[in-house]
């Protein structure tokens, strides 16, 4: 149904104008009866053996919706009903700030991509908490959070701080996001002197605070390994709890489209298909980096369960989806759901009586 009739319709439209009739048909459902019951019967697929615990946490599957969706923490139960482990929600900046001028979110339907220069464009984080205490999270809800675009890099760690502190008796875990491409200057922060500058200031935060929540940097797919390697030692030391691996990308690899097109789009973080194996090789650099100490959440171009299995195996410990949500539609989180389920049978059944050796 959605890939022949509802996306046929909604790709017809400009993005952003479909990204929000999209909510407000969420919105509009939560008023229909039975309709909230019927999404999750549809969407769920639940089993003991999807179940993870991970930073300390319990997750009922290992698949997360990606943050940039849910800007504003107004629909992480309506998203939640679609089967998610967990929602991300932000990018969430102290301030409220419009973002980039418009047009700023395109598509790449040919290659199953979409590129965007929001500019992290959000009501800011007190809104979000009003979401929050208003509606009840029937589901684990990640607070992802950076600076305002007017802020110098210098006192970035204040604009951290400030959202972090008004967040923290609302979500679960944080994402600290220092590696968008719309932002200028942001992705500098990602130097390990920056980012330590803004960690140090939320991990010792966090001990005033009563209730234990995970710290997670979020890097970008195109940093150099000297810098990755920095961050990850960093990350070892200080107490940060795991990597979101990755961001999306300034690259525009993988694109089948010719380069005036390209060109016609501009500048913009790329996400979707041709993103993937470059995902992956984050995933997997980072873990064998770390010796598999550093808990991962592995994120870009995943569109089947084949590949978000992949991601497991690079040495994540759960994935999270966006654009393949927008290009597969809802069913993907079941299907990648299934699929793990019957990647994990399959492994018992080849294991050697008496178990692995």
């Amino acid at each position: 149904m959605y890939t022949h009739i509802l996306r046929p319709i909604l790709f017809s439209l400009n993005p952003e104008t479909a990204h929000n009739l999209t909510f407000l048909a969420l919105k509009c459902l939560r008023y229909v009866p039975f309709a909230t019951s019927l999404v999750r019967m549809a969407s769920r697929k639940e089993s003991p053996a999807l179940e993870r615990e991970v930073f300390g946490l319990k997750f009922k599957n290992p698949v997360g919706l990606a943050g940039g969706l849910d800007k504003n923490g107004e629909f992480y139960n309506d998203l939640g009903n679609f089967g998610f482990g967990f929602v991300e929600i932000g990018s969430l900046t102290p301030e409220p700030q419009p973002g980039n001028p418009k047009p700023r979110l395109f598509r790449v339907v040919k290659d199953r991509a979409i590129i965007n220069r929001m500019g992290i464009n959000n009501n800011g984080v007190k809104y979000a908490v009003e979401q929050l205490k208003r509606r009840r999270p029937e589901v684990l809800v990640a607070g992802n959070i950076s600076k305002n675009s007017n802020s110098i890099n210098e006192d970035a760690s204040k604009d951290y701080e400030t959202a972090f502190a008004m967040l923290y008796d609302f979500v679960d875990m944080f994402v600290v996001n220092i590696s968008c491409p719309n932002v200028s200057g942001l992705s500098d922060l990602q130097d390990v002197s920056f980012l330590s500058d803004i960690v140090d200031k939320l991990l010792n935060l966090r001990m005033y605070f009563d209730e234990y929540r995970p710290i997670l940097v979020k890097v970008s797919p195109d940093i150099s390994h000297q810098q990755l390697d920095e961050i990850v030692d960093y990350a070892l030391m200080s107490g940060v709890d795991g990597i979101v691996a990755g961001n999306t990308t300034r690259t525009r690899d993988g694109l089948s489209i010719p380069q005036d097109k390209i060109d016609e789009i501009g500048n913009g973080g790329m996400s979707g298909a041709p993103l993937f194996q470059k995902s992956l090789s984050l995933v997997r650099y980072i873990s064998e980096k770390s010796k598999g100490k550093l808990p991962i959440i592995g994120v870009g171009g995943i569109m089947s369960g084949e590949q978000a299995q992949q991601m497991l195996d690079a040495g994540a410990s759960l994935v999270e989806i966006y654009s393949g949500f927008i290009y597969e539609g809802p069913s993907l989180v079941k299907k990648i759901n299934k699929y793990i389920l019957a990647h994990m049978k399959k492994e018992q059944s080849e294991e050697p009586a008496g178990g692995r050796k």
